[in-house]
């Protein structure tokens, strides 16, 4: 087993956690740093991915988690490695706010992430079925999820053009689709 698909340790994010996880979903999807793994979105939108704000809605509302991780780093102390925000939302789970340290993306660490995020919506909370938000674009993302039972609904929701909390585009034909999978 590599170290990338070393069982990881999870918990749920606190405040305290904030700054770290805005540089890990930072590093994962936006600027020349997203670029070593396979999520960036640097080629389609500019400016911030997530922030301070973002962070703590997520953690305020009820059935709101973020979670993550972590795995011993060389030091022995904890090393943040992955984070997915999963809320209830329309009776289902929600998962978004899916990083992985770049460096370390295909090693098997995301399927962990997703894995425990399904259990907790399954197990924990009794859901049916969790989606997902994602922009329709992203043909390779959306097969990673496909690959983990996740179907495309057809159901498509404008990208928030004028928001810079979403980023700033450099294409005008974003839009997001809904990805479903029902346990």
């Amino acid at each position: 087993m590599t170290l990338a698909a070393a069982p990881l340790v999870f918990r749920h994010a606190t405040l305290a956690d904030t700054d770290a996880l805005i540089a890990l979903v930072e590093s994962a999807y936006r600027g020349d740093a997203s670029r070593a793994g396979w999520t960036t979105e640097a080629d389609f939108l500019d400016g911030r991915r997530t922030g301070a704000d973002d962070i703590h809605a997520c953690l305020a509302r009820e059935r709101s988690v973020i979670l993550i991780g972590e795995r011993a780093g060389p030091d022995g102390g904890p090393e943040l490695l992955a984070c997915a925000h999963i809320a209830e939302e329309e009776g289902a789970g929600y998962f978004g706010m899916f990083s992985v340290r770049p460096t370390l993306q295909g090693g098997g660490i995301g399927k962990q992430v997703i894995d425990e995020a399904e259990r907790i919506v399954r197990e924990d909370w009794r859901l049916p079925a969790m989606r997902m938000t994602v922009i329709d674009i992203r043909d390779e993302l959306i097969a990673f999820y496909e690959r983990r039972g996740y179907v495309r609904t057809g159901k498509l929701k404008p990208f928030p053009y004028g928001d810079e909390r979403f980023g700033q585009p450099k294409r005008d034909d974003l839009r997001f689709e809904v990805l479903e999978k029902t346990f």
